[in-house]
């Protein structure tokens, strides 16, 4: 073709239209530089002015070196940032770990921590053991016995809201079952604060040393080393007086008179034995919520975290004033006085209660009538008990109901009054509902009384004699 060209035997246009066939050979330019690192040299019409080179992983400018020193540069990136965010999370899970152990180390150790401040206010200092106990600031010493934390997780199902009972005072109830079969009540203390935690010590150690039949049981605690602080006592199954009165058991009217009056016999019972230990103790929390009712309605007086020991040969202790409001001795709260005869103002909220069936606070009664104690005062004071007492326990229909029951109420009036001295102590409170339970189970029995079925009034104060005293046994002297 290039030899007929050059002889003038064809045109430019006769070679271009029979087609030539051209050789180029590669330079030491870009293509060159293209080749060395793998790709194919090309043209790309979208950017013609550019030299594109074809590489096993795409196009790229000039050579496949410099994009892929660019997607290594990428890559690099990508994997520093993956390990870097890996080295993150496996340290934040390390933090977390370290956390939680040391949170609950913090729960473990708190409680004992504590407890070193319980020796000032209510913690026992009764000898022997007490003793030992308020310097060791644990529970070593107390004579009682120590359950795992992980024991009673498992008896109450770890610690379920299925298995709450209410509330106990410092803490939560719960029911639970222990592994030799016996069903408890295990309370759980609300938070580590040094007065719940003093509170928490205070019953255990009280407890620890009591025993009657109208006490809660009290089968031991946790330790201080514990993770939580907890207490297990019997499980009473009837529930407390308050619900049976005026709670959510009381359409159930399962608190007849006689059981009424036998809830007051055996509550006082409870009370006069705390009086009467060595050293005294002053329960400073008696009420209906506290006293609890088993399968047989017998009494089972609970929840001793704000009780006192109470000085033999003392008068009154001073302390600031603490219980449940209506049932509060007003002397206590306004001279900031314990006394047992705190315990007997409390006391007479209680049997006003029992004849009543009304709560010790209501804000629904008239204003002058929110207070039972203040309102019992009243009604008895104007002849008006039969306006006080809960009619449908036979107050109207049965004379000898009627006189039982008045006689609780003169002795309810004895135990509110507002000056500590002209309250009866416990123990003649006992005797006196002893007496009438005597009486209670003669007229049942259809003995005949000796005293006329009809009772008078109230007098003003108790220094007026008492014109029942004929019927109301005396027992003090």
């Amino acid at each position: 073709m290039a030899n007929s060209l050059a002889a003038g035997s064809s045109s430019l246009g006769d070679v271009i239209r029979g087609g030539f066939t051209v050789r180029w050979k590669i330079g030491l330019g870009w293509c060159s530089d293209c080749k060395a690192s793998g790709g194919h040299c090309g043209f790309n019409g979208s950017f013609p002015d550019q030299y594109t080179c074809y590489c096993p992983d795409g196009q790229a400018i000039g050579s496949c070196s410099s994009s892929g020193s660019k997607r290594s540069k990428k890559k690099a990136i990508a994997i520093a940032i993956s390990i870097v965010a890996g080295v993150l999370f496996l340290l934040l899970v390390v933090v977390s770990f370290l956390y939680i152990r040391k949170r609950r180390q913090y729960k473990m150790s708190s409680s004992s921590r504590l407890l070193k401040y319980t020796t000032s206010g209510g913690t026992p200092r009764s000898k022997g053991s007490s003793d030992k106990f308020m310097e060791s600031g644990s529970f070593h010493y107390l004579q009682t016995h120590h359950f795992a934390y992980e024991e009673l997780e498992e008896a109450t199902d770890g610690f379920s809201d299925a298995r709450e009972l209410g509330d106990g005072g410092f803490g939560t109830v719960y029911k639970g079952e222990l592994r030799d079969g016996r069903v408890v009540a295990v309370k759980r203390l609300y938070n580590n604060s040094c007065r719940r935690v003093e509170q928490f010590v205070n019953e255990a150690a009280i407890l620890s040393r009591l025993r009657h039949p109208n006490l809660v049981l009290f089968y031991g605690c946790t330790s201080s080393r514990s993770r939580e602080l907890l207490l297990v006592y019997e499980f009473v199954p009837n529930g407390t007086v308050a619900d049976h009165l005026h709670g959510h058991r009381a359409p159930e009217r399962a608190l007849t008179w006689p059981l009424r009056l036998n809830i007051a016999v055996e509550a006082a019972a409870a009370l006069a034995y705390l009086h009467a230990v060595e050293p005294p103790i002053v329960h400073r929390d008696v009420k209906t919520n506290n006293i609890l009712l088993d399968a047989n309605f017998h009494v089972k007086v609970a929840d001793f975290g704000l009780s006192r020991l109470f000085p033999r040969d003392a008068t009154h202790v001073s302390t600031a004033p603490q219980g449940t409001p209506g049932y509060v001795d007003p002397e206590y709260h306004q001279c900031y006085q314990l006394t047992d005869k705190s315990d007997v103002y409390s006391f007479g909220v209680v049997l006003a209660e029992l004849i009543s069936s009304k709560p010790a606070v209501d804000v629904t009664r008239d204003r002058d009538e929110i207070n039972l104690a203040g309102m019992a005062v009243n009604k008895i004071q104007r002849c008006q008990v039969d306006q006080l007492v809960d009619q449908e326990l036979g107050y109207s229909s049965d004379e000898a109901t009627r006189k039982m029951m008045t006689m609780v109420a003169e002795l309810a009036f004895r135990c509110l009054q507002h000056n500590g001295e002209m309250r009866p102590p416990i123990k003649e409170v006992a005797d006196v509902l002893r007496g009438i339970q005597d009486e209670c189970r003669a007229a049942e029995k259809g003995g005949k009384r000796d005293a006329p079925l009809g009772s008078p009034c109230s007098p003003n104060t108790v220094h007026a004699p008492w014109d029942s005293m004929s019927t109301t046994p005396n027992t003090s002297q």
